[in-house]
């Protein structure tokens, strides 16, 4: 699934999750690349997965000098206390 495509897929790379947006890709959790037969997969996954990015946006010459960060979460008051 290519990033930057839409607002809707997500994806797991050992215990990384990565949802990818229009805007921006965030990765989030932890990935152990173990020296067994699953490490050298799990990397080939996410080195596949940054070429991709890294792909995109070198080929984009319009991107940019900055994305603002999207404001912040209203806090609302937990109505189940």
């Amino acid at each position: 699934m290519p990033p930057f495509a839409n607002e809707t897929e997500a994806e797991q790379i050992g215990g990384l999750s990565v949802e990818k947006r229009v805007d921006h890709v965030a990765i989030f959790g932890e990935i152990d690349i173990t020296r067994d037969k699953a490490g050298p997969e799990r990397a080939r996954k996410l080195r596949a997965l940054l070429n991709a990015v890294v792909g995109v946006l070198e080929a984009d010459d319009q991107v940019p000098d900055s994305i603002d960060a999207p404001p912040p979460a209203d806090e609302v008051d937990n109505p189940f206390t």
